[in-house]
């Protein structure tokens, strides 16, 4: 008898501890009172097309507005191609060190800064850790797409996404296709000096580059989910998707970014920082499609939040645009303070 009241004593202990266990599951997957309702109500009075995610990297609760939706990514896919890179160090594919040589071929369109010292002297050659920070923090598109390809171009970037599972994320054949498809040209070498593109983009029939526009918007060829992407942030920033010594130097990286001083960034509060990317992408009769900032926002007590705002189609000034985003930080930030601002889960 002693024996089976000593049993039933220990099993009724098991059940309290896996009820309280579930319970501090439960209070830690809860997003933070109100902050749901702040992203409603930033999400529903913005006008135009955006989806905001937020995501606990710490006690994993995520909230968010219409973030299930595929969006443009435009330059937020260079975090997907700087992923597939550090993996590709990681497995011993490449060093961040190893030399790689650029010529008139691998110029791109739109923002690349390298172009000038690839043009002045032919060839220009670098690191591959140099084309990885001017692909994050300058956004540069030829430095962006000669790392794709040293990584094992598009397909291997598909292949990180698939193999990871990292969810709803597409990923096109980069900057010069995407650009080229979203404009309705073929791409063609001569497109990647001076403004030949934006001549022969202009070239096309109206009707024909406002059908391709909107049916990029409709169903974009780089399309992701917010949600998707602050579940990519939160397991990078938890050491999930690479080594250490990678995760740390990617989040360095990031955290260099020069591009989107008052998007996320421009919502900060003294003592927090963000590593983040921008994307930006091409306008047509005053609509952008494309509007972006993601990234990973850290607390001074060291707990920290995946956060993408992801903007689809909209004419609203670009104050607008930035405020929205300072918003939805602050809101974050307001957040983390009412819940104590603690590390204690």
């Amino acid at each position: 008898m002693t024996s089976l009241l000593k049993r039933l004593s220990l099993g009724a202990l098991a059940l309290a501890a896996l009820s309280g266990s579930a319970h501090a599951q439960m209070r830690a997957e809860r997003t933070p009172p109100g902050l749901t309702e702040r992203i409603d109500v930033l999400g529903r009075g913005f006008a135009g097309q955006v989806g905001i995610a937020v995501q606990s990297v710490d006690r994993g609760w995520r909230t968010g507005w219409k973030d299930e939706e595929l969006y443009p990514q435009q330059s937020v896919s260079k975090f997907f191609v700087a992923l597939t890179a550090m993996d590709a160090v990681d497995k011993g594919r490449l060093t961040l060190s190893g030399p790689v040589t650029l010529t008139r071929d691998d110029l791109t369109v739109f923002n690349q800064p390298i172009a000038q010292r690839v043009i002045a002297g032919g060839t220009y050659t670098t690191t591959v850790e140099n084309l990885l920070v001017d692909a994050i923090t300058k956004s540069d598109n030829t430095a962006n797409d000669k790392l794709m390809r040293v990584a094992g171009g598009p397909a291997a970037v598909r292949r990180f996404i698939a193999g990871k599972g990292l969810g709803h994320i597409r990923f096109y054949e980069g900057e010069r296709a995407l650009q080229s498809r979203i404009a309705g040209l073929t791409w063609s070498q001569s497109y990647s000096i001076g403004d030949a593109f934006y001549k022969a983009r202009d070239a096309l029939p109206l009707a024909v580059r406002r059908s391709l526009f909107n049916r990029y918007i409709a169903d974009p060829y780089d399309g992701a989910a917010p949600a998707a992407i602050v579940g990519t942030l939160a397991r990078l920033k938890r050491g999930e998707l690479l080594s250490p010594a990678s995760t740390a130097r990617l989040l360095t990286i990031m955290s260099d970014t020069r591009t989107g001083k008052n998007r996320l960034r421009g919502g900060l509060k003294p003592g927090w920082t963000l590593a983040h990317k921008t994307g930006t992408g091409q306008i047509l009769g005053g609509e952008q499609a494309g509007y972006n900032d993601i990234g990973i926002l850290t607390a001074p007590d060291g707990r920290s939040y995946a956060v993408a705002v992801m903007i689809k189609r909209t004419a609203t000034p670009l104050i607008v645009r930035m405020n929205l985003m300072n918003d939805v930080v602050r809101a974050v930030i307001a957040a983390h303070e009412a819940d104590g601002g603690s590390l204690v889960l």
